[in-house]
């Protein structure tokens, strides 16, 4: 993560705090681990980044980043050192409520101060490049926004209901299986940033019927070699580490396993967002003598915090 610097050195244990705006040098930060950044990175492509916030914080602890996205729904991602992550969530929090994309597991004491996190889910992040790729031979189907009634009421077999668009399912790319006029699989994407070089497969699921046929790595395999057509240089998924039958599946595709990663629901603690804009005043004083746009907060361990 880049260290930003001023005229004046801040305190000890202070972090600067900035937003960037620019492509090229958000790209560089995440360059590290483009699998587990895959999500902010995918949010640079046109389309996704004029409704996408990036913030940057730079301390002793390190550098941190912070997405706030409202282009595929309230979505956040955290990346870098948690410090670092804890400086820029007291400052700039983002929506009331979002899903949490992406985070490191260590991220959650940060998280826990901002939000209340619900449903976390511990996954696994998984990436394949083209020259490691070994294709599923089928012939899937290519489901465009035409097909979202029957999508959503596969989606929607295992309990609550199911809301995408036919323009997102447009937006994207997904395939699917049939049993006659039945969709019984389908695979499709979060994001997809060719030119960025890398897309998010997600969304896979089989009817609990048709289970233990290999669907679901016929439609993954079907939708990763599209992504790489498009242009796309490196696809990744995020997987149940447990599930061992995905995992094996996605493993013969060629996908190999990488960091570990924390989904959830986030909702702000502060709801009316006051202690964050007492925050954001003084800090934006502070860092006044460190440039325009800088704003200079001390660091804060973020201890873990039960949620209510």
């Amino acid at each position: 993560m880049p260290r930003r610097t001023g005229s004046e050195q801040p305190s000890q244990g202070a972090y600067r705090v900035w937003e960037e705006r620019n492509r090229r040098a958000l790209e560089s930060v995440m360059a590290e681990d483009r699998a587990l950044a895959a999500y902010a990175l995918g949010h640079l492509e046109h389309g996704l980044y004029e409704r996408t916030r990036f913030w940057l914080a730079s301390g002793p602890a390190g550098g941190g980043l912070v997405m706030h996205a409202n282009a595929i729904g309230h979505a956040t991602v955290t990346l870098g050192a948690l410090e670092a992550v804890d400086a820029v969530l007291a400052l700039h929090p983002g929506a009331r409520a979002a899903y949490l994309s992406t985070a490191s597991p260590g991220h959650l004491g940060a998280l826990r101060r901002a939000y209340v996190v619900a449903d976390p889910l511990h996954m696994l992040r998984m990436s394949l490049t083209r020259d490691r790729f070994t294709p599923v031979p089928s012939q899937m189907t290519r489901l465009r926004g035409t097909e979202v009634h029957r999508i959503n009421a596969l989606y929607a077999t295992e309990g609550g209901p199911s809301h995408y668009s036919r323009d997102a399912i447009d937006r994207s790319v997904y395939f699917g299986a049939f049993e006659g006029p039945r969709l019984v699989s389908v695979a499709g994407t979060h994001v997809v940033a060719p030119n960025l070089g890398i897309a998010v497969v997600g969304n896979v699921f089989t009817d609990r019927a048709f289970r233990g046929l290999g669907l679901a790595t016929r439609v993954t395999s079907a939708v990763t070699d599209e992504l790489f057509a498009l242009g796309c240089a490196e696809v990744t998924l995020t997987v149940d580490p447990a599930n061992t039958p995905a995992v094996a599946a996605y493993e013969r595709l060629g996908y190999e396993p990488g960091a570990r990663v924390v989904e959830a629901r986030l909702r702000r603690r502060d709801l009316l967002g006051l202690a964050p804009a007492w925050r954001r005043r003084v800090a934006g004083r502070r860092g006044r003598a460190e440039g325009p746009g800088i704003e200079v907060i001390e660091g804060r361990h973020a201890p873990p915090r039960r949620d209510a």
